[in-house]
């Protein structure tokens, strides 16, 4: 049996999307990105979407439309994907990395107070694995300090925290339609956000700083969605919840049927729908193997995995920080025990079974 850890989901209607754009002749930005940014925003509860050639991209754009710059500081999660951070760094500000909590594995509310300095601008807050952050707590020190809050909804297409959707809460929310996401295009990113001044920002520097055709009014780049994307994107977004259903019933599955000793299943916060980019558990010092020879049992079994993320950001060559005491020490305990199991919607039963059933035979 082969288990991969993430497996796309692309039928038919995809295809035949994609076939009608190519036989249109309009092929770049068009009326099939304008549909998909509408039918997006609708999700978020946005009033404005933007449609982007990736998530990093999205990050970058919502930073820049911010006017964030030389000598500024942005809070980040220190336990993320490093394009978190490499946004900031992208516009010449300057990461500040933020601990997070070590259950739920998002930025912790009561860091970000203590990193906040004059130059500090903006707060980028991740709803890691698809669990959103405690983003009541984020508001309530980003508006007594005037900042700016941004989502990284990378993994979190679809879910909510209290019954509102993820995208919707700060002044930008920002997505990723890479392959392995809860939905895609392949190559993808969105910018959610409901003032009509950010949205039309953004759309600027997205095009080449253009207000006008030929008319550049500020550096910007070329970060339009193509009309295949968004066409592929249209189909992916009706299928969501049927996605995202899948994934928390494959999650709650494994969460009621691993059993091993020093093996911790994920926490879900209270009021959090959580959608399961990731079901990433956490290894004590109880667990008879360590994480290298883990993967490597679980490998030989065909059952596929990852870590997310192996390095805390402050510690990756780029930004190189080895303070003592270390400043984010629950991101780097995190790094070296966490490790992702498969979740994705096209598992079945007896695949979770069997990814149960092995896990629970280490001795």
């Amino acid at each position: 049996m082969q288990i991969p850890i993430a497996h796309p989901v692309i039928g038919y209607e995809e295809v035949a999307a994609v076939s009608e754009v190519l036989k249109s002749g309009m092929l770049a930005q068009g009326e099939k990105v304008a549909e998909f940014e509408r039918a997006f925003s609708d999700l978020c509860g946005t009033t404005h979407a933007v449609a982007t050639n990736n998530g990093t991209s999205a990050l970058h754009a919502a930073l820049l439309a911010a006017d964030i710059g030389h000598g500024d500081e942005v809070i980040v999660p220190d336990f993320s994907f490093v394009a978190t951070a490499s946004s900031v760094s992208m516009c010449g500000a300057t990461p500040i990395f933020c601990d997070v909590d070590e259950q739920t594995f998002n930025i912790n509310p009561v860091q970000i107070e203590e990193r906040i300095t004059p130059r500090t601008k903006a707060v980028i807050g991740v709803h890691l694995f698809g669990q959103p952050f405690d983003v009541p707590a984020v508001q309530q020190v980003c508006e007594a300090h005037n900042l700016t809050l941004i989502e990284d909804s990378a993994q979190a297409h679809g879910a909510l925290l209290n019954g509102e959707r993820v995208g919707g809460f700060g002044h930008f929310g920002c997505f990723s339609f890479y392959a392995t996401k809860n939905m895609i295009t392949g190559e993808g990113g969105m910018v959610t956000t409901s003032e009509r001044a950010l949205a039309e920002r953004l759309r600027i520097i997205i095009n080449h700083g253009q207000s006008e055709k030929y008319l550049h009014t500020r550096l910007g780049y070329n970060y339009r969605m193509t009309d295949i994307a968004a066409a592929i994107g249209i189909v992916q977004l009706k299928k969501l919840d049927k996605f995202n259903t899948r994934r928390r019933k494959n999650a709650e599955f494994l969460t009621a049927n691993i059993r091993c000793k020093g093996v911790i299943t994920p926490v879900v916060a209270n009021g959090a729908h959580h959608v399961y980019h990731q079901y990433v558990i956490r290894l004590s010092e109880e667990f008879p193997m360590k994480r290298t020879e883990f993967i490597d049992y679980l490998k030989a079994k065909g059952i596929g995995t990852a870590v997310h993320y192996p390095l805390p950001i402050h510690r990756q060559p780029m930004y190189g920080v080895h303070n003592d005491p270390d400043p984010c020490p629950v991101s780097t305990k995190l790094a070296s025990c966490v490790l992702s199991l498969p979740v994705h919607p096209m598992l079945d039963g007896k695949e979770l079974t069997y990814i149960c059933d092995a896990i629970n035979r280490v001795i």
